[in-house]
């Protein structure tokens, strides 16, 4: 939406996923009642509950009997988060889409502030996080690292500490849906989008209750996943490290002979050949599980399997 045409009440739909979130949700689904209406009367929550086994469908029903202007919707089994926002997503149908956790941890009160960046002409608001001093150094590592591999590896430049907490104006939200990958990277899938985003620091809260469901290993994984996503470069390190060795290999081959046949030094045999076997099947190995991620993933979009299955949809709040 252009900016000269951005008005206070337009439109909003907030796209909550949720996995195992039942005591995080009462004290949330207040807060964004009260400040939801003083931005807008038209506003719903959309929420997307990830295969969870605790008593989140029962919360979210029971808020919605109550009057919350709530649409709620079950996927068939936990596809992850990723896929939770893509369902959101195509769901939503708002003027703006604002998405955040349903943990409690991204601040009700910073969505006032995007509000007013949107209409000054923003096309997403997007919250970074000022610091990570309420995490674990392993985390704070793990995370650090994720970052630096993915802006290293790919040609998109995801902002450091940039999570999912974003306003997204209605255009921004087609061009995602238009997307058709299966492996979804949401915040590679950010940045590719383009268009205008202004960053809002922010201090997480800390958890009401629960945990968080996030590990180093699926930290890994969606690391990896962006990369293959959007880049070949691992592919091409690979063809050039072949090209490296190779080269090297006929270096110290001639040099070899050149010192037999000037110095009678004998060639060395046994250790030489064993050490270059060893050497060259571990590169080898290594070449073609890299190769074979990549070929995993197109097996993945050959498929067309849909990111997600929905089990239950209340449809729209009446």
């Amino acid at each position: 939406m252009p900016a000269a045409t951005r008005l206070p009440g337009a439109s909003l739909d907030v796209v909550l996923p949720a996995f195992n979130e039942a005591a995080n949700l009462p004290a949330l689904f207040t807060q964004l009642g009260l400040l939801l209406g003083r931005l807008t009367p038209q506003w719903r929550i959309v929420l997307v509950d990830d295969g969870s086994s605790d008593d989140t469908a029962a919360v979210a029903l029971a808020a919605r009997a109550a009057g919350l202007p709530l649409r709620y919707v079950k996927l068939s089994r936990n596809f992850g988060k990723e896929a939770a926002l893509t369902a959101g997503l195509a769901l939503a149908d708002a003027d703006r889409v604002l998405l955040m956790d349903a943990d409690g941890q991204h601040a009700p009160e910073l969505i006032a502030a995007m509000h007013e960046a949107w209409l000054r002409g923003a096309d997403m608001v997007c919250a970074v996080r000022a610091n990570r001093d309420e995490e674990g150094p392993l985390k704070r590592f793990g995370t650090r690292l994720f970052y630096r591999f993915v802006n290293a590896f790919t040609q998109l430049h995801i902002p450091p500490d940039a999570g999912d907490f974003r306003l997204l104006d209605r255009r921004v939200v087609t061009a995602l849906n238009s997307l058709p990958e299966r492996n979804r990277f949401m915040k590679g899938l950010y940045a590719w989008v383009g268009y205008r985003t202004e960053f809002l620091p922010y201090t997480p809260r800390p958890r009401a209750s629960g945990r968080s469901h996030f590990s180093i290993s699926r930290l890994l994984h969606l690391a990896f996943t962006g990369v293959t996503a959007f880049s070949n470069l691992p592919l091409r390190i690979w063809s050039a490290l072949g090209g490296v060795i190779a080269v090297g290999a006929l270096a110290y081959g001639a040099w070899l002979v050149a010192e037999h046949l000037l110095y009678g030094h004998p060639i060395p045999g046994w250790p030489t050949v064993v050490v270059g076997l060893m050497f060259f099947s571990g590169v080898q190995l290594l070449s073609i599980g890299i190769i074979g991620e990549y070929v995993g993933r197109i097996f993945d979009e050959v498929k067309q399997r849909p990111v997600y299955l929905v089990a239950l949809d209340t449809g729209n709040p009446s």
